[in-house]
């Protein structure tokens, strides 16, 4: 459960939830799951104040896959915690020894948490150097200058502090809302170089990022032009998206105007939250999704040849399907295995007593399947199963195969609720699918920022990314998984960080496949 811990100044961040990573903590094979979790507030916390942790449930919890449908608390045991009010979490092996390493951001300072191996952590932010400052969101591991080391994104998300918080709404007890993001001022996302061994450099103002600030809830990463660098692409809360291009020496350019992506088909601010960054439509570019609040409709940016974006939420089905919904933790995932990425979303407003201002608005909604048939998306959701049908306050998510079926789970966090675990009974289904596992060498060892292309016999052809990275404060398992439909066998093209180049033919489907990068002497 995250733990509000809510008041009676209504404090923004009471209402912004944390996040979730799955990720394979002790290298058994299976995937484990960690929640960021609140803190204890008061109402009469000032600037600076650190939300205090110390009773157990406001710690930070990671669960340990069993293998056999349950999971353990092993919080204790693998040092994590935490400290201050969490948020968000962002998974990958910074130090490339193999194991997978936690950045936890939040109110407070942000910590890193180098896994010593066996699914035990220790805490190394002070020698890493990227405790950070102000309110931190979503972050996500990436290898911008595909030097091998894996460097930090950072998204911030306003100039607001414990005594900066204001009353707004209306007069009475039951009438306070939380404040809209349009009261505070926007902060610039931080960007750290990776030095090896964990340890990074704060190159904000080097790289350019510093020079747009933001409202930052969501962070994605993708190759947008192709150009085999990686770009950030940031959803900001009531403020125009951002799109930073890679420009492969080091810098970024803010790029969200000018590539289409930055507002609505009206020229509008929406308020993004959570987001994804992937090739829905199987044209070989990918395509931006962007979740909102109620009234505004969620957003598909279509891929136009990577140098411009343009927004398809009317003809794509998808703005009449979301206009009274509010979106967080989000994936383009292939549910059912047909070859054609879905969208999950994770829905609730931000405001507790929204009923009583907007009678036709839910705070409590449930979470919406929608079906991608070509292109065009219908929701699924009331034939999904019965975690689609309960009313939730939904927060952060993450993605991955759980239990090695075949299909695509999922982990939620539930704002003052109990986490839910979705698990995917489409595998029997019939359709094939191909899981792949990337192992860098020359790059990082996660393969982070690797372009994989899958081409079955019929001529489709389907594309990936290497990331932990989207959603809404959360972190997924980094192996691409494919749906295949009917396909049996498959070619597999991998365009490595380093710039490396492997090709696989006559893979067969139904397996998880593990790809060593090949350097060749």
């Amino acid at each position: 459960m995250f733990q509000a811990s809510k008041t009676d100044a209504k404090f923004l961040i009471e209402a912004m939830g944390g996040g979730v990573a799955m990720f394979d903590a002790d290298r058994d094979g299976k995937l484990d799951l960690f929640f960021a979790n609140g803190a204890a507030l008061h109402a009469g916390m000032k600037n600076g104040a650190v939300a205090d942790k110390s009773d157990r449930k406001f710690w930070n919890r990671l669960y340990r896959n069993k293998g056999d449908g349950t999971f353990e608390d092993i919080t204790e045991r693998a040092g994590v915690r935490g400290a201050g009010y969490s948020q968000g979490v962002a998974a990958a092996d910074c130090d490339n020894d193999g194991n997978t390493d936690l950045f936890v951001t939040g109110l407070g300072g942000n910590h890193l948490y180098r896994n010593k191996g066996g699914g035990v952590f220790e805490d190394v932010t002070p020698i890493a150097d990227v405790a950070g400052e102000s309110w931190s969101t979503s972050a996500g591991f990436l290898d911008y200058d595909r030097d091998g080391n894996l460097d930090l994104f950072v998204a911030r998300y306003l100039d607001w502090d414990f005594g900066k918080n204001k009353r707004c709404g209306a007069e009475g007890a039951d009438m306070q809302a939380y404040c809209h993001p349009n009261e505070f001022a926007a902060v610039t996302h931080l960007l750290y170089k990776g030095l090896g061994g964990c340890r990074f450099a704060d190159v904000s103002a080097k790289s350019g990022i510093a020079k747009a600030p933001g409202k930052g809830l969501g962070v994605a990463f993708q190759d947008a032009d192709g150009d085999g660098w990686t770009d950030i692409f940031v959803a900001n809360d009531s403020f125009p998206q951002q799109l930073f291009r890679n420009n492969g020496d080091g810098t970024f350019e803010e790029t969200g105007l000018a590539m289409g992506v930055a507002y609505d088909e009206n020229g509008g601010t929406f308020a993004g939250m959570g987001t994804d960054f992937a090739d829905y439509n199987n044209d070989g570019r990918p395509d931006i999704f962007v979740n909102a609040l109620a009234n505004q409709g969620y957003a598909l940016f279509q891929n136009r040849g990577g140098k411009l974006f343009e927004y398809v939420s009317g003809p794509s089905g998808l703005a009449a399907i979301s206009k009274l919904h509010s979106g967080w933790g989000t994936r383009f995932l292939d549910y059912d295995n047909d070859g054609w990425k879905d969208i999950f979303v994770a829905q609730s407003h931000v405001m507790d007593n929204i009923e009583r201002t907007q009678p036709t608005l839910r705070y409590s909604e449930k979470p919406v399947l929608l079906r991608n048939a070509g292109g065009k998306f219908t929701d699924v959701s009331p034939r999904a199963g019965e975690p689609f049908q309960v009313p939730l306050i939904g927060r952060g998510a993450a993605f991955g195969d759980l239990d090695s079926d075949g299909a695509v789970d999922i982990a939620l966090s539930v704002l003052d609720g109990a986490a839910r675990v979705f698990r995917n009974n489409a595998a029997p289904n019939g359709n094939h699918w191909l899981s792949i596992q990337t192992i860098g060498t020359k790059s990082n060892r996660d393969g982070i920022g690797a372009a994989i292309t899958v081409t079955t016999p019929s001529g489709r052809m389907q594309t990936g990314f290497v990331s932990t990275a989207g959603s809404y404060l959360s972190s997924h398992d980094k192996r691409v998984h494919f749906g295949l439909g009917e396909e049996r066998v498959a070619t597999v093209a991998i365009r490595w960080p380093s710039g490396i180049t492997q090709t696989l033919r006559n893979v067969a489907t139904d397996r998880v496949l593990t790809v060593t990068e090949e350097v060749k002497q």
